[in-house]
Order: C-alpha cells, then sequence, then structure tokens
C-alpha cells in the first residue's frame, strides 16, 4: 500500500502494513522501528482441529501467534493492539477456548509484547478468558497517537473520530480474482485504504461527533479461516454494512493485496445476493 502523504507542518504517526501480512505497523513521528502491530479479527476457536487433521496454513492460534511475533521481532515492535473479535463464539467461550485464548496471550506476552484488545461483536465474555496483562478497551475504540483503532461494528467514540487516521476490522476485506494458469481463483484477503473529503462545518446538534479523520484503513482478516467479502463483486453481507455504509462508502476506497499489489480504485458493487431458502 503506498504511504499515505504527509501533510505539511503536521507530525502524525506512519501506518504501514507489512507486505505479505494482515498486520499494520504504526510508527511515531520520525522512527523506523519499535511502534505498534494493529491486527484484527482472530476468530480463535473457528473451525475443529482434531489432532493428526490437517488445518489451514497459520490458522491454528500457535501459528497465529509466532507469525505476530516473527513480525515484532522484524519490526521492532514492542505492542500489540487486537482491534476486535478475539474469539469466535459470540458470547462466551467453552472452557478449552478460554485456556487456548489465555494460551496464546500468554505466548504473546512471554516475549515481551505489550498486548491491548478493543472489544469487537463476537468478544462478548472475554475478559474471563484474558491474563490480568492484557487491557481490554470497549468497542468505541482507542487512540494511538493521531490513529484512531475501533473493530467496526459499532459507533466509536469522538475522540477516536477525531484522530487523523482510522483503522478498523470487522469488514474482513477481500477481492475475487479471475483464474490464470497460476491458479483456479477464488477471494484473496485485501487492505482497504479510504480517503475522506475534507468535513463540512455542520452546527446541527448530534448524537455523535463529526467524523474529522482523513482516512481509513480496513484491516484484512488476521485468521485466514474466516469468511471473506468479495467486495469488488458484491456489497457486503447484512451484518457488516455498518462500517461499509457509514465509512467506506463515504470516501475513495483503494484495495491493496497482502503483498502490496494496487488493485484499484474500489466500485461500490450491487447489493448481496440473497441466500437461497
Amino acid at each position: 500500500m503506498a504511504r499515505p502523504t504527509i501533510e505539511a507542518g503536521v507530525e502524525r504517526d506512519s501506518v504501514r502494513p507489512v507486505q505479505g501480512h494482515p498486520i499494520l505497523h504504526v510508527l511515531p513521528p520520525g522512527q523506523t522501528d519499535a511502534g505498534a502491530l494493529v491486527v484484527a479479527d482472530l476468530h480463535l476457536g473457528l473451525g475443529s482441529f482434531e489432532p493428526g487433521q490437517p488445518s489451514p496454513p497459520g490458522s491454528r492460534p500457535a501459528e497465529i501467534a509466532e507469525e505476530l511475533l516473527t513480525v515484532a521481532r522484524e519490526t521492532g515492535a514492542r505492542s500489540l493492539i487486537v482491534a476486535g473479535d478475539v474469539k469466535q463464539p459470540i458470547v462466551g467461550a467453552t472452557p478449552p477456548l478460554r485456556r487456548e485464548i489465555f494460551e496464546f496471550f500468554s505466548a504473546l506476552l512471554a516475549q515481551g509484547l505489550e498486548v491491548s484488545v478493543v472489544a469487537g461483536n463476537h468478544d462478548v465474555g472475554l475478559a474471563r478468558a484474558l491474563p490480568k496483562e492484557v487491557a481490554l478497551h470497549s468497542s468505541a475504540g482507542v487512540r494511538l497517537g493521531t490513529v484512531g483503532i475501533f473493530h467496526g461494528h459499532r459507533w466509536p467514540s469522538n475522540r477516536v473520530l477525531a484522530a487523523r487516521t482510522l483503522v478498523a476490522g470487522h469488514l474482513h476485506p477481500g477481492f475475487r480474482l479471475a483464474p490464470s494458469t497460476q491458479g483456479a481463483g477464488g477471494k484473496a484477503r485485501c487492505w482497504l485504504r479510504v480517503e475522506f473529503p475534507p468535513p463540512v462545518r455542520d452546527r446541527r446538534r448530534r448524537r455523535h461527533g463529526p467524523v474529522l479523520a482523513r482516512e481509513l484503513i480496513v484491516l484484512p482478516a488476521l485468521n485466514p479461516l474466516t469468511g471473506t467479502e468479495s467486495l469488488n463483486r458484491n456489497a457486503p453481507a447484512r451484518y457488516r454494512t455498518f462500517l461499509w455504509k457509514r465509512f467506506v462508502l463515504r470516501g475513495s476506497a483503494r484495495a491493496y493485496l497482502l503483498d502490496g499489489t494496487d488493485l484499484g480504485v474500489l466500485r461500490p458493487p450491487g447489493p448481496a445476493p440473497t441466500p437461497a431458502a
């Protein structure tokens, strides 16, 4: 993904997708290492992993943790923010899954990473499974310098909306590619970068503050097992339309594959097809 233009006279954090990974690296002004990694949509517990049975590469919790630790070592990042949907069950978690979640975060903490989580719509009851060292924030989001981070299923706080750059998950953005000699085609995870027009001054009293951010970055789902939306073919599924309608469609969106390939401007597709009865 192309690096956003820095406005004259404005010091702001740099946001850099890590090439080949669905991981964002956020750096304070003037720094080239350290900073924080931001990811979304781990959906731990998705799929059944029986001993001796194969699973898609990178989908097991231990593999996801190792990917994060490898990128942290390569970038020098010292902290990790999960922008929602740590677990797959929407409400609660079974005792085995709670143990799995605890061990997942313990592995990250043991390597010196500071870890925090912004609650997503799948994270009801998550607190019981987290090590006490993991900071859990509400779904209203959190600020990291000039970057506002939220999950994307509900309206973020005014403080988050006032950030220069917004980062969200939830949408599971993807692109359906045509078949080629290299592959049979299919959906591939992608990044979305949405540039917003300048905010319009509005004196009307509203429940929420205005969106003052100039751009939004939508993270690909970290877990490769999660469902992926073909945003160049159909509008998102109904339960993901909030972020799509209220944020993505308000600006100009561009899509990028994980390897950095520029897929061009994303044209709003038609409505998603109604599932057959």
